[in-house]
């Protein structure tokens, strides 16, 4: 393990450097005058030249691109063209709003869609696994911000049991702070549920069918005992890869349900910065985002080698 990781490590430099490559160059591309946005359009021609030369739009990419990415790593992040304020205090402000809606929605997604995917891989071909797959499905293929609008009109505006909004009152307690995030949380838990538990199911089927499950039973041992010694363990692997992917998108595809409940996430946030043309903004909450996906990709494949112990013996052996 220790091995492993040390190599993964080794790549973070590289990978870090590709990324950024790729989140400026995606920013470069964006089309339109960043001068003339900021300006607007009936500013002179000479306003928006001598504005790009304020900027330093007019250098050479190849200058821009190490001037951004030095002072990325350095912690100096620039000015919003647009709000005036460091990016650097602004992105991780959203990040943290963001982070905070996606780990809620994650301890409710765990939980829910592995204990779904064991239950109906344990009752495969069943009427429970029948009506998880299919409930799994139609889910997974509704959009998150259409769920999110029944559960508002549901539940914010006919029976008024839960806010509209996500943002809770500033100095709200913790108890406060998971009522307004409810709905957000569910309209993202529905849409991934799905997808988790049909890995699990799959696990969990394959091992119910394994020889060892089947000689466990032969055995003497329950079926319940045979699923808690023998089958969870193995029917949790694949949830972990499956788990982190959608972390991913909990963190980086937040934008509609941002939106639609008036939540300050990073998802808005570079939503607006890529509308408003704000370059350092977008730069910057682009590569935060490239840096927390390659994370939680090392973590997923950390957790996948802890719970697969062929996984480890063959990491040894190679």
């Amino acid at each position: 393990m220790k091995g492993f990781l040390l190599r993964r490590a080794a790549t973070v430099p590289l990978t870090l450097l590709g990324v950024s490559l790729l989140v400026f160059a995606a920013t470069e591309l964006v089309p339109g005058d960043v001068a003339r946005t900021i300006l607007g359009r009936e500013a002179s021609q000479a306003s928006v030249t001598a504005l790009r030369e304020q900027l330093g739009l007019d250098r050479p990419w190849i200058q821009r691109y190490a001037d951004w990415l030095g002072g990325f790593l350095t912690g100096d992040w620039g000015e919003s063209y647009t709000l005036g304020v460091p990016v650097h205090d602004l992105v991780l402000d959203r990040l943290g709003h963001s982070l905070l809606l996606a780990g809620v929605a994650f301890a409710l997604l765990a939980p829910v869609a592995v204990g779904l995917g064991l239950w109906a891989g344990v009752r495969h071909d069943r009427a429970a696994d029948r009506v998880i797959s299919v409930g799994g499905l139609a889910f997974g293929a509704v959009p998150e911000f259409v769920t999110g609008v029944i559960l508002l009109v549901v539940f914010a505006v006919k029976l008024r049991w839960f806010p509209s909004g996500a943002q809770a009152p500033e100095g709200s307690g913790p108890l406060i702070v998971l009522w307004h995030l409810a709905l957000p949380a569910l309209s993202l838990v529905l849409l991934c549920t799905g997808y988790v538990a049909r890995h699990v199911r799959a696990g969990t089927v394959a091992s119910v069918e394994s020889p060892y499950a089947r000689a466990a039973e032969l055995r003497g041992l329950t079926r319940g005992q045979v699923v808690r010694r023998h089958v969870l363990r193995n029917s949790t692997v694949p949830a972990a890869s499956a788990l982190g992917v959608q972390l991913q998108f909990l963190l980086g595809g937040l934008v509609s349900v941002e939106l639609l409940f008036t939540y300050p996430g990073i998802g808005a946030l570079l939503l607006q910065a890529a509308v408003d043309k704000d370059l350092p903004v977008l730069q910057a909450a682009a590569l935060v985002l490239g840096l927390l996906y390659m994370v939680i990709v090392l973590g997923a494949d950390v957790a996948y080698r802890l719970l697969d112990p062929r996984v480890r013996l063959g990491a040894v052996t190679s």
